[in-house]
Parts: C-alpha cells; structure tokens; sequence
C-alpha cells in the first residue's frame, strides 16, 4: 500500500512539471531594442516582438508601461548576466524612453531614443553609453 502511494505522488510531482514546459506562445517572444555599455558590464533592453516589430504602433503601446526585459551582463566582474523584468514606457514627445526596474526598487532611467549617457544603478550601471532606441 505504501508503494502504491508513493508511486502515485511521484507520478503527480512528474505530472505537474510538464506543466512548466508549455510554450507561452507569441506574447512571450522579445527582441532587443536597446543595448548600453558600461566600464566592464553591459545592458540590453528586449520588448514584446509583437509590439516592438511595428513601429507605427510603437508609440502609443509604449504610452503606458509595458512589461519588457532587461539584462545586465557582469560577465567579466565575474557575476553572471541576469535577466529581470521591467517596465517599458516613453514619454508623450517620444524623445524618452523609461526604464522602470520595479523588482529592485530603483527609480526609473530615462533613456534618450537617438541614444545617450545614462545611469542605471549605483553599483554596476553608471555611466552607461546607449545606443539609438529601434530595431
């Protein structure tokens, strides 16, 4: 009987992994918009291909915050490249773009879209050179 039960729960626990494999489907996809570098680390910012692959549309998505990704590659310190959600939004004149990382707490960076000079954080994201905001 013992055997029986715990044959069943694993084959629950199995189960309910595959669960995790499923495709999300096109809403999912994101591609880079946007790429900084910093003194030994790098940025990259990725929005919803289905948003970030009409340009005509681009705009007014951005109007309200839009859930993208951001990737803040310490490689070479040693420290891996982790990959966070943020909010991706631009300002009304369409000059702006902000970057809202609200997992972390930090104030959101403000982003020239023909590129700029930045600060993303204190730590590791000062300084950072961004290139023009686009495909």
């Amino acid at each position: 009987m013992t055997k029986r039960i715990v044959v069943a729960a694993c084959l629950s626990v199995a189960c309910s992994c595959q669960a995790f494999a499923v495709d999300p489907g096109q809403d999912a996809y994101m591609i880079r918009v946007m790429a900084c570098k910093g003194d030994q680390v790098s940025m990259e910012i990725y929005l919803p291909q289905l948003i970030a692959r009409d340009p005509a549309k681009l705009k007014s998505a951005l109007a309200k915050p839009v859930v993208g990704y951001y990737t803040l590659d310490l490689t070479e310190p040693g420290k891996g490249k982790p990959l966070e959600p943020v909010k991706i939004s631009m300002t009304s004149d369409g000059k702006t773009v902000i970057v809202d990382q609200y997992t972390r707490g930090l104030k959101p960076t403000r982003i020239p879209v023909g590129g700029g000079t930045v600060d993303f954080d204190q730590r590791f994201g000062t300084g950072a050179k961004c290139e023009a905001f686009g495909l």
